[in-house]
């Protein structure tokens, strides 16, 4: 019996290890009801950069009507400021947001904004949005710093050089 609790104990921590190390190619925080959530943790740490806070859906439609005007791919981060991972990508996400000011990078609190987090079916956090005039043209779920510098690079690369 207690070989079975060692062997569980070693592969949480092996698994622990792999996130800490970002060699895991998927780390995400998975949705689930969370009372015990601080209301008054402050969202800011996440917000950094040239990134803009979505806290009402009128904002939303605000900002996609920026990047229409402006011709911007969107870049979507349905976050939680309890999830892990989600704290552990922010920084990250930050400087990807000015290094690529030709895109406009979103922050959206799964918390503050439920329902509006589930007509995007979001199963869990962080999950980012690449989106062209409302469009979805991709989706990236986990905090997977390579995979996202790769989205974003990419289609950074596709945009015509007067809007890079």
């Amino acid at each position: 019996m207690f070989a079975c609790y060692y062997a569980l104990i070693f592969i949480f921590y092996s698994y622990l290890v792999e996130v800490i190390q970002g060699q895991s190619s998927e780390c995400s925080c998975y949705l689930q009801s969370n009372n015990d959530a601080d209301d008054d943790e402050p969202h800011l740490e996440f917000a950094g950069g040239n990134v803009h806070l979505i806290t009402t859906k009128e904002r939303w439609d605000q900002k996609l009507s920026e990047a229409r005007r402006d011709d911007k791919i969107v870049l979507a981060n349905f976050s939680a400021t309890w999830c892990g991972p989600c704290r552990q990508i922010a920084p990250f996400y930050n400087e990807l947001s000015e290094s690529y000011p030709s895109l406009m990078f979103l922050l959206i609190d799964v918390d503050e904004l439920s329902d509006f987090s589930a007509s995007w079916a979001i199963k869990a956090t962080p999950t980012f949005f690449f989106l062209r005039d409302g469009q979805q043209l991709d989706k990236l779920v986990g905090a997977n710093k390579p995979e996202l510098q790769k989205k974003i690079t990419a289609i950074a690369d596709s945009l015509p050089p007067s809007d890079k």
